[in-house]
Order: structure tokens, then sequence, then C-alpha cells
């Protein structure tokens, strides 16, 4: 089984800016950094026969060992999803860099759900998706869904149809303000939830209820 991460560099202006403002590009920098180092311990944490980060940009500091880095081919998010599928083959489990309250345990149910099934899928509370998992990826489950929009999840549940798809729990995205101070309030042992309350404490951003320190 191939655990899968897709992720940008997390460079200030280019990602999270739906964060800014309130936040700074720098400080909404340091979000998707901590985001991105939580969601990699949880996949290192994860039994696979690999872990691959499939990455926009180069690796830093945040890169624990045990992962093959490959770069992101295509246009498109659709592209790109499918490429990572496809560079690595199958069964693979792929999920993002944006839900780092992720849990070993959900990784492994997921991994677990492709050895009788043919996908897994994780929905997010804003309409897309958080996980995906194929157990024979094909090109044309993901090509042409149309990505970040409230009906992303259902576009994609649509092409699973006639597969025997394992649905996971709902997860939420950060995008904005309020899903991060969501985030950090369910999950307050991750990197996440102690960056945003530094943050806070800093007093350079609107105040955030967060809870817990780092994990």
């Amino acid at each position: 089984m191939t655990l899968l991460v897709i992720a940008k560099e997390p460079v200030p202006g280019r990602v999270k800016t739906r964060l800014t403002p309130p936040y700074t590009p720098v400080q909404a920098a340091a979000l998707a950094e901590a985001a991105l180092a939580d969601t990699l311990a949880a996949v290192s944490a994860a039994p696979a026969a690999r872990r691959v980060l499939v990455l926009a940009g180069r690796p830093g500091r945040w890169l624990p060992a045990g992962f093959e880095v490959v770069p992101q081919r295509g246009g498109g998010l659709d592209e790109r999803l499918a490429n990572a599928f496809a560079d690595v083959g199958g069964p693979a489990v792929l999920v993002g860099m944006d839900t780092p309250q992720v849990t070993p345990a959900q990784l492994m149910r997921a991994a677990w759900s492709l050895d009788d099934g043919d996908a897994v899928f994780g929905p997010a509370a804003d309409g897309g998706f958080w996980l995906l998992g194929l157990r024979r990826p094909d090109p044309r489950l993901l090509l042409g869904v149309p990505m970040s929009r409230p009906d992303t999840g259902a576009c994609q549940r649509a092409r699973l149809r006639g597969l025997r798809v394992t649905t996971l729990e709902t997860l939420t995205d950060v995008d904005t303000a309020a899903d991060a101070a969501r985030v950090a309030d369910r999950a307050p042992g991750t990197r996440f939830a102690a960056t945003l309350a530094a943050i806070g404490r800093a007093g350079d951003a609107a105040p955030v209820p967060v809870r817990g320190g780092a994990r």
C-alpha cells in the first residue's frame, strides 16, 4: 500500500492565501507548514509500503525521513491528482495538506478498506474531499472533475459510482480563518494548533480560540 500526500511548498504568498487577512502571508505560510508537518507525521506513523510526497516546490525542514518526493505534474488539480496516482500505481491512498487533524488510525482504516473494496472517500465539510483511495487507479476516475467548488465531492463520488466505496468521516479543510480556529480547537495537540496559538499570542492577528500545544 502506498500513502500519498499532495502538497505545495509553504512559501509566503503562494499558500493559504484565503487566510490573508486576517493573517499575513508569512503567518499563513507558517500555518501551512505546520499543517503539512502534522499530515506528514500522521502518514509516517501509519503502516505503508511506500510514503510519497507529491510536491509543488522544494522539500524543506518539515519533511521527515522515509518519504519519496516526486513533482506534481499537470495543469489543473484533477490532472495533478490523476498523475499522482499514475506515478505510483495502485493501490494507493492520497491525502492533502489541509487537514492537520488527520490521524494514523484514519489513514490505516482507509488503507485497509482497499483490501476488499475498490475505493475509499473522505468528504470535506466544504463539499470537497480530504482523502481519496483507489485500489486500481484509473485517470478517468479523476480527469474532468471540477475542483475547489461546493459540488467537487459530489462530482468525485459520481465518478466512483459502480465501485465498492468506503466513506470516511467528514473533516474540515483549513481554508479560512474560521476553519483554522475550528480545526485547532478540535485537534489541540497538533503543531497547527500550537502555531495558531502562537500567532494569536503575538497579537498580530485576530484572536483564535485554541487549546493545547505541539504534538
